[in-house]
């Protein structure tokens, strides 16, 4: 039977680990995962049947000679975790004389994590859920020209418990909640999209997830934005000033900071499968990524942001840290093991997307600070431009370097004003230079905090939450086109 993380069998679990070590490593780590999903859905009036599931299992780390060896398991009797140990342990006497040699952690120290929660997801009925995305799905069907139309929730509770043969213990509890709206309106050989955020309007902690962007109310604006952009004329072509919006931000900083700075990556560790990185090791301390304005934190202390939490897969602590500040490239998305083999300062950023896979470097909460520029500072510099919300799409190659995104909504900037809306607005650039162009960033009042709920990484491949947060930001000398260019 599947194991639920509970105060009372982490003492059975650590009890079991302790009796189950084998002698001749140097240190073993048992990290335990349970979770558990709920996701419901309502489109054109129908409610789709109601997804849940149940998964449980851990994963052991052993360390011997320099070498490191990984055993999954879903047995987690004392048999089960001694039966893991012994294959961890055999795999890292295989590699001690194969791999680079990563000295075990020696954690010893303990800790725990929480989600904020204002309101719980099992306050809420089942059959209230539902209710409420059949009322808000119906919002959407403001006309005949909305073909297509539907409402979700997702929920997620995932417990953690990382014990180490040393001492250490780690408890973590994370609820996640992913609202989503869509609309689709269509005329003749035309159709148009819009969407609550693409997903990015997701976070951790309860019912109240739902109400930090407004969704119960937002169908309507949705449906009225997909209607007229089926009117809008397409985005004009030219060399002009951009303004993002936070829920374009998060996918321009996700794919053209975030991957780039994961330390393995930088390695070659990916090479293979996603790509190499145009930033290289000799860079950090020095390389100015961005212009004087753009500063980027590693901030896994954010309440509420999807990727919050105090301590990684590996259990190491994890704080707020500067990746570039006053854009000078300063420090990687590098875990432990990878600044061990890089000897380069990075984060606590080890994350595995469940118990059957090990934690490798990836992206958590990554955030452009604040500035000092409010919204009508930012639109009333701007002779010609366009306000860009929302990723409709992206492309970008594999080292991270030339991208090309496109966005579902675009709103021309002229001569300092907000004038009409464009359909299929798109842009393009080069990482670097187009971090050098930021000539405006939003404060507070334009800052959003937000996540992308679906990175994908690794071999295995893994898919996990990362958090992003950013004001309104103003590029300058960008290349902008319509879908017909």
């Amino acid at each position: 039977m599947a194991t639920v993380i509970t105060t009372t069998n982490a003492d059975t679990l650590a009890q079991r680990f302790s009796n189950a070590l084998p002698s001749g490593i140097d240190e073993a780590t048992l990290r335990v995962v349970d979770e558990e999903s709920e996701w419901l859905s309502v489109s054109r009036g129908t409610v789709e049947p109601v997804h849940s599931s149940f998964d449980s299992g851990a994963m052991i780390t052993a360390w011997a000679n320099g070498g490191t060896g990984i055993a999954a398991t879903s047995d987690l009797s004392e048999s089960g975790l001694r039966i893991a140990l012994s294959e961890a342990k055999y795999w890292a006497e295989i590699t001690a004389t194969r791999a680079i040699a990563v000295a075990a952690p020696g954690l010893e120290h303990s800790g725990s994590y929480s989600s904020p929660l204002e309101q719980s997801w099992e306050s809420v009925g089942l059959s209230d859920r539902i209710d409420l995305l059949q009322q808000v799905e119906s919002q959407l069907n403001i006309s005949d020209l909305i073909v297509d139309r539907s409402a979700s929730l997702g929920r997620r509770k995932v417990r953690s418990l990382l014990l180490s043969s040393h001492g250490g213990e780690i408890e973590q509890t994370f609820n996640f909640v992913y609202p989503m709206l869509a609309a689709t309106a269509s005329s003749g050989n035309d159709a148009q999209t819009r969407t609550y955020g693409r997903g990015s309007f997701c976070g951790q902690g309860g019912v109240e997830v739902m109400d930090r962007f407004g969704f119960r109310d937002a169908a309507p604006t949705i449906a009225a934005e997909a209607i007229a952009l089926l009117e809008a004329p397409n985005c004009p072509t030219d060399t002009m000033d951009i303004l993002v919006a936070p829920d374009q931000m998060i996918l321009q900083i996700h794919e053209s900071i975030g991957h780039p700075l994961e330390l393995d990556r930088i390695l070659g560790d990916e090479r293979n499968f996603a790509g190499t990185s145009f930033v290289t090791a000799d860079m950090f301390g020095s390389f100015q990524y961005g212009s004087e304005l753009l500063n980027v934190t590693f901030d896994p202390t954010v309440e509420g942001q999807l990727a919050s939490y105090a301590f990684d897969d590996d259990g190491t602590p994890a704080t707020r840290q500067h990746l570039i500040k006053d854009g000078v490239l300063l420090r990687p998305l590098g875990s432990a093991a990878s600044q061990k083999r890089a000897g380069i300062e990075g984060v606590a950023n080890s994350r595995a997307c469940s118990w059957n896979r090990p934690p490798i470097d990836r992206m958590a909460n990554l955030n452009v600070e604040p500035g000092d520029s409010s919204i009508d500072e930012l639109i009333g510099d701007i002779e010609n431009g366009v306000f860009l919300h929302t990723n409709n799409s992206w492309s970008i190659d594999d080292s991270r370097n030339k991208f090309q995104f496109s966005c579902e909504l675009g709103q021309v900037i002229r001569n300092g004003e907000l004038a009409e809306i464009v359909r299929n607005p798109s842009y393009r650039g080069i990482s670097r230079n187009f971090w050098r162009n930021l000539s405006g960033v939003g404060n507070n009042d334009t800052f959003a905090v937000m996540g992308t709920p679906n990175c994908g990484k690794g071999e295995l491949n893994q898919v996990i939450g990362t958090g992003h947060a950013a004001p309104v930001c103003r590029f300058s000398n960008i290349e902008v086109f319509g879908a017909d260019q």
